[in-house]
């Protein structure tokens, strides 16, 4: 057993035993612990837990190779991910806060006074999560896979396993507090090395000042080996294509079911605005460092392996090779491998760079475990969608009102091991790289829940046959776009299946407004709970009045 090995073992199996022992200390007794960890989180640790939630395996493991491979086009991550924390904090969590609910879909059934309406909205929050879990399991194939020197698959079920057991005993109490210990791992796990990569070829510590004279000498680079330029923007894609995944990202960002709930788990509209603002300053720490990243590893890759001798390749590829995230095929048989002749996943460049620079076995070992952090900290946030949906907003507040908390909390169980299960084997065999499975998964958020969420909150005109109508054209519309686009080759303005979003969010908004004109305005009582929401939490619309809430009886 060789001592990378050892030494990466030992952290992975340390920060497991930290996870579930979390788990365990905070596992939840009651529904409001399991759901909304009993809305007594404060601020800054809610932030560090949405950095965590946030901060899945495609942000720690597949940005970095997206950028370094896309240059310029792949900043729209950045620019919607980001930007879509802006829509949420400032339009929709301090108002879904105050609405006082546990999931997106009971906001939707109780404000349009609807099951049919709650249900949908449950049905399209399983949807979105399970295709985002593949993605964030998928991961977690790629590090376990690379630890253990396995196929990413057998990496992917050892993953299933843990993310099942953790999630399932603790809830959104025990979660909560995982995801904090998460965050703290995985931002140390990321700028470490990037850190080191400044150092070692900048001279500089501080990676966000130096990378842009990297970036003129990889454009150099590029000129010299005839490749397209790193930082020339539309080069990979059409304007359109990178305007409509930015958009698409960032209302999917807004509209994503398993981060807005964890707004609910403060106690104050004040905190969920806080709660937001903390957010974007962890998560800036990541997302600031994910182009410095990404030019330091393709200036090392371009430096230091393209014109090797094929028998002369540094030790490190021989590991990834095996994990089947790597090739080097020597196509004009010259016994040199050039850089087109590398192929290079996404997935692995930010789990590859502490080897490629030569970082150290406690670095790579590291890495390993913020990118598991990363993976499970998301997957842990998705399952508890899921669950909530299916356990408390299909089978409680429809099928079963009369159920008791040890029931709800049995079913809810349930529903994790049973949706772990079903999203480690889909991600067996992944229809796409994270990044593209996530983008997805932002595009049905996007077309389903943004449009109504944002009119259910700010417009009172809004009513039940309008979200309905909503809610299943964006699903329907974006479904039906990825999947033409992706498997038949579809393109409108050059917009690939990552974009779908932006057809999707526009047919929902259409449906909603136009259906809602043409029929019944909801009951009055209904508009005035809309209307409260737009006051600060102590003030209360009654009777065409704003009053202090202690006037209010």
């Amino acid at each position: 057993m060789d001592t990378q090995f050892l030494v990466s073992l030992v952290i992975i199996l340390a920060t497991f035993a930290l996870y579930i022992g979390i788990a365990v200390y905070n596992q939840a007794k009651a529904t409001s612990d399991f759901y909304v960890a009993g809305r007594g989180v404060h601020p800054v640790f809610n932030g560090m837990a949405i950095g965590a939630d946030w901060m899945s395996a495609a942000s720690f493991i597949g940005m970095a190779g997206t950028i370094m491979l896309l240059g310029y086009d792949g900043l729209a991550y950045i620019m919607g991910w980001t930007g879509g924390y802006l829509l949420l904090t400032f339009l929709l969590a301090p108002q879904l806060r105050k609405y006082g609910r546990y999931t997106v879909p009971e906001f939707i059934g109780d404000r349009f006074d609807s099951h049919t309406a709650r249900v949908i909205a449950a049905l399209s929050t399983m949807i979105i999560s399970f295709t985002y879990s593949i993605g964030q399991l998928s991961g977690s194939g790629v590090v376990i896979g690379r630890l253990l020197e396995v196929d990413t698959k057998v990496g992917t079920m050892i993953g299933v396993v843990l993310i099942a057991i953790y999630a399932a005993l603790g809830g959104m109490k025990g979660i909560t507090w995982t995801q904090v210990a998460q965050y703290i791992i995985l931002i140390i796990a990321y700028l470490i090395p990037v850190i080191f990569m400044s150092l070692q070829i900048t001279g500089n510590p501080l990676p966000w000042l130096s990378y842009g004279k990297i970036v003129a000498e990889i454009g150099e680079l590029d000129r010299q080996l005839g490749v397209s330029q790193y930082f020339v923007p539309f080069t990979n894609g059409t304007k359109w294509q990178m305007l409509a995944l930015t958009f698409s990202l960032m209302a999917g960002t807004a509209g994503l079911p398993h981060v807005i709930v964890r707004f609910y788990t403060v106690s104050t509209m004040k905190n969920a605005r806080w709660s937001g603002a903390w957010a974007l300053l962890f998560i800036g720490l990541l997302y600031l460092s994910a182009p410095a990243y990404a030019a330091f590893s393709r200036f090392i890759l371009m430096t230091q392996v393209a014109g090797s001798k094929i028998t002369e390749l540094p030790a490190w590829t021989a590991s990834w090779i095996n994990t089947g995230k790597l090739a080097m095929i020597d196509a004009n048989g010259d016994g040199i491998i050039q850089w087109i002749e590398m192929k290079i996943s996404n997935d692995i460049v930010v789990m590859a760079t502490p080897e490629i620079a030569n970082l150290g076995v406690f670095v790579i070992g590291l890495v390993a475990a913020g990118a598991m952090a990363a993976a499970l900290s998301t997957a842990g946030g998705l399952l508890i969608a899921i669950s909530s949906a299916f356990a408390h907003d299909i089978y409680y507040r429809v099928f079963n009102p009369q159920a008791t908390d040890e029931k709800r909390l049995k079913v809810g169980r349930i529903t994790i091991v049973v949706a772990t299960l079903l999203a480690g084997l889909t991600a067996l065999n992944p229809p796409g790289v994270i990044t593209q499975i996530v983008a997805w998964a932002f595009a049905l958020a996007s077309s389903t829940f943004f449009p109504i969420l944002f009119l259910g909150v700010w417009w009172k005109r809004a009513n039940t046959k309008g979200a309905i109508a909503g809610m299943l054209v964006g699903l329907l519309t974006a479904l039906s776009y990825i999947l033409a686009a992706k498997y038949g080759g579809f393109r409108i303005a050059g917009i690939t299946d990552t974009g779908a979003g932006v057809f999707g969010a526009t047919a929902s908004f259409i449906a909603i407004i136009v259906v809602s004109l043409f029929t019944a305005a909801p009951p009055k009582h209904l508009q005035d709970e809309v209307t409260n929401l737009h006051y600060p939490e102590q003030m209360v619309y009654k009777d065409g009045e704003v009053w202090l809430d202690e006037h209010v009886g």
